[in-house]
Parts: C-alpha cells; structure tokens; sequence
C-alpha cells in the first residue's frame, strides 16, 4: 500500500508539472485586459472603461495684435497699431481629465491649469470635452473645444487712447493633438492602471488669434 501511494504520489507530481511550468511562463493577466469574448482594443485591453489621467506639458503661446478675438488691439498715444508687439511667453501646463473609450473612439473631459514662465502671460485656465479615435497599440488622435480664461501679466496696449488696465480676457478655445504610448515602454491600453503617453497638441483663443503649441507627458491611474 505505502508503494501504491509513492507511485500516485509521483504520477500526480508528474502530471502537475507541465501545467505549473505553463503557468510559470504565461504572462499574468492584467486587471485591464479583456475576458475571452469581450470587446477588446487592439492592444487586447478593454474596449469600454473610464480613464481619468493627468498630465504636465510645456510650451509657448502668442496672441495676434488684431481686432475682433476678445483681446484689445495694443495701440499707441496717437491712436495708431502699435505693430510688433505680440502679447506672448513660454507656459507649463497641468492637465487632468477622464477618457471613456467606447470600442474604437473615445470621449472626455480635462481641465487645465497654465503658469507662465516669462513674456506677458501670467495665468490660464480652462476646461474642454475631447473626441476621437484610439490608433495603435494605445495611441489616440484627438480634437477638443471649450473655454479658457487668461489674465495677463502686463499688457502693454491702450484701448481707443486710454490706457489698458483689464488684464483678464476669456474666449472659446479649441484644437487638435494626439497621444502615443506603445506597450513596449508599459503603457497597458487606455482603460490600464499605469502607463505614460506622450503628448502633443496645438490650441488657439477666441476667434483663432492665438498660437499655442504643447507637448508633454500624461499618466492614467
């Protein structure tokens, strides 16, 4: 009997092994990736979910000294342009939002906070829905439209010869970017719990007469 329960013992450890091997070598499953016959994204995570995400970005912008995008013409004593003179600076944005990704688009909503580092602007913020398509292992191309408040460090322009002293203006803003952030450096798809995406986006103000280009890094969780 005792050399019976040895040679089932040994026979099971047998059996055993392989399936403990394959376990071994099979990636571990993540919390993001779809079950057998669920909608799947290409890059094998869900294909519906909600990612809230935030973001630090940098750049520059520069508002056109022009009439009719919400921001006074900057003029001299006599009346006339004062030409040359862009209201501009280089900025540091924070950015924080959610995406909802519904198969292969998405929607969302951010709000942004903007410091600027030298030249006329002081402050930014703002807030915008997002739409568009998700591209690649994890990428997304995108358009946006909301609303954005500036207030001006110094504003060097008269309105109708007086001198300017409102330094906050706000308009509509929109503008197009697009993310990327491929498995390979553990981004693990946009409904994921960790991961970094690069991104890159252009904005404009008002009536487009602002110039604002942006890149970055964004982190969901």
């Amino acid at each position: 009997m005792r050399k019976l329960s040895i040679a089932v013992a040994i026979a099971a450890a047998a059996l055993a092994a392989p399936a403990f091997a394959q376990d071994m070598s099979a990636p571990a499953p993540t919390d993001n990736s779809a079950a057998p016959g669920e909608a799947a994204a290409p890059d094998g995570s869900k294909a519906f979910g909600i990612e809230p995400y935030f973001g630090v970005m940098g750049g520059w912008e520069q508002f056109d000294n022009e009439a009719g995008h919400g921001i006074p013409q900057a003029l001299n004593a006599n009346g006339t342009l004062r030409r040359g003179y862009k209201p501009s600076g280089s900025l540091v944005q924070g950015v924080l939002g959610v995406n909802v990704p519904l198969g292969p688009v998405f929607v969302g909503a951010e709000g942004n906070v903007i410091k600027g580092i030298d030249g006329n602007i002081d402050w930014q913020y703002g807030a915008a829905g997002r739409f568009g398509f998700r591209a690649g292992d994890s990428g997304l191309i995108y358009g946006k439209v909301g609303y954005q408040w500036v207030n001006f460090d110094h504003f060097s322009g008269l309105s109708n010869t007086v001198p300017n002293t409102n330094r906050d203006y706000s308009a509509i803003t929109y503008g197009i970017g697009a993310e990327v952030g491929p498995q390979s450096i553990g981004l693990k798809g946009i409904t994921g719990n960790a991961g970094f995406r690069i991104r890159a986006e252009v904005n404009t103000f008002g009536d487009a007469q602002s110039f604002r280009p942006m890149l970055g890094i964004v982190t969901h969780f």
